[in-house]
């Protein structure tokens, strides 16, 4: 796990005690509210029986929130670099308990629900989410995140990732802290909370969910609606580059192909014949949807290899194919290109230098010429970044091949 730089402001816990909670609570100038937070969470740990700690991850307040934390319980650690990320982080570093709750410094979320995260951890689940979907409050959420926002990012979080999440960026959640190196998080911003999702359903960690209340916040929301969106959009397309690269670019080399089929039989299409424009457009599709493929299966490299990743058809192919499987077909299509562009200088010079019109034909060759030396210099950058293997992550494939 990527971890910060903490200074604790509170007072340790003793080293031998045997905690089994950790309440994780971010903080960035939350005065009006963090002291109701930790005594809450307090309160609710006591009730319980539970032996356990607040933790707040003061993000460099200027308004004396960490001082007023410490006052009311918490233990305070400072993580001086600013982002949702960067605090969780921090705070994860400096738990101590078995289970890590996770709660914001709003008063959003009722930090009575904390038993019955820990009931659910306690039943072998890995990361318990609450869904607040059906259960919020009055004034709670703008319209544009409880009917545009979370769904639509939510959905596509479980498009690309299966995760089965119903509001994957709900703020209280609990994690069995054993699983944080499997997790390997590292995000600083908002879209933290997208990745803990994503990184636990690709280690297969079992994840559950139930549903809590959201309440109307205290303060003023730190949240950012379209900066901060995109950023979790942002995210969760780098993190699927066979759906950033290999689907589109596989659409596009598709059509491309037909489009120039089309145009080499000269068969009608709606009503008409396609020619020599419509060739270079299928040309340039083709072209173009070849290269936006060799980016995405370099993207899955470096994924695989860098930040040990696991994508099974990946892993599959790259047990299957070599280098010497790239070389062989970039050779050949290149080969099949050149030969055609011969057979047109040919023919040129057969003509005595005159006119040609094989232009559909000529083309074809520079597409394929094209796309043959992008596959085969691809095969190549494909096998340089599998150079840095690491034996002790890369298990599944102990005979990687070199492309």
């Amino acid at each position: 796990m990527s971890t910060a730089t903490t200074t604790p402001v509170g007072v340790e816990p003793a080293a031998d005690q045997r905690l089994r909670v950790s309440v994780v609570i971010p903080c960035l100038n939350e005065a009006e509210n963090i002291e109701a937070c930790v005594a809450a969470a307090r309160r609710a740990l006591d009730d319980a029986g539970i032996a356990g700690e607040v933790v707040v991850a003061d993000n460099d307040s200027d308004d004396g929130s960490a001082a007023l934390a410490t006052a009311a319980g918490a233990r305070v650690v400072l993580e001086p670099r600013r982002g949702y990320g960067s605090a969780y982080l921090a705070g994860f570093a400096a738990a101590r308990g078995d289970y890590i709750v996770m709660g914001d410094a709003d008063l959003t979320y009722d930090f009575n629900e904390i038993p019955n995260f820990v009931r659910e951890l306690d039943d072998g689940a890995d990361l318990v989410m609450g869904d607040r979907m059906d259960n919020i409050q009055p004034g709670a959420m703008p319209w544009h995140h409880r009917y545009i926002g979370n769904p639509v990012l939510s959905g596509f979080l479980n498009v690309l990732y299966k995760t089965g999440v119903r509001d994957a960026h709900c703020g209280m959640r609990a994690v069995r802290r054993s699983a944080l190196p499997a997790l390997d998080l590292r995000t600083t911003g908002m879209e933290f909370a997208s990745e803990m999702v994503i990184r636990a359903a690709k280690a297969d960690l079992d994840i559950r969910q139930f549903p809590i209340d959201y309440h109307p916040r205290g303060g003023e929301s730190k949240l950012s609606s379209f900066r901060d969106g995109w950023r979790h959009l942002r995210f969760l397309l780098v993190h699927s580059p066979t759906h950033l690269f290999i689907v589109p670019g596989a659409v596009m080399s598709l059509l491309g192909a037909l489009v120039m089929l089309t145009s080499l039989t000269q068969i009608d299409l709606f009503g008409r014949t396609w020619d020599v424009h419509a060739m270079v457009g299928g040309a340039l599709l083709f072209v173009v949807g070849a290269q936006v493929c060799g980016l995405g299966l370099c993207a899955h490299a470096y994924g695989t290899y860098f930040m040990g990743e696991r994508d099974p058809w990946f892993d599959r192919a790259r047990r299957r194919f070599r280098l010497e499987h790239g070389l062989l077909l970039g050779g050949l299509l290149a080969a099949a290109g050149a030969v055609i562009e011969g057979a047109i200088i040919w023919i040129w010079i057969d003509r005595g230098f005159g006119a040609l019109a094989e232009q559909r034909i000529a083309v074809l060759g520079a597409a394929l010429l094209i796309v043959g030396i992008q596959t085969f210099f691809t095969s190549f950058l494909l096998s340089i970044l599998g150079l840095r293997r690491d034996a002790g992550r890369d298990v599944a494939a102990p005979r990687a091949p070199d492309a």
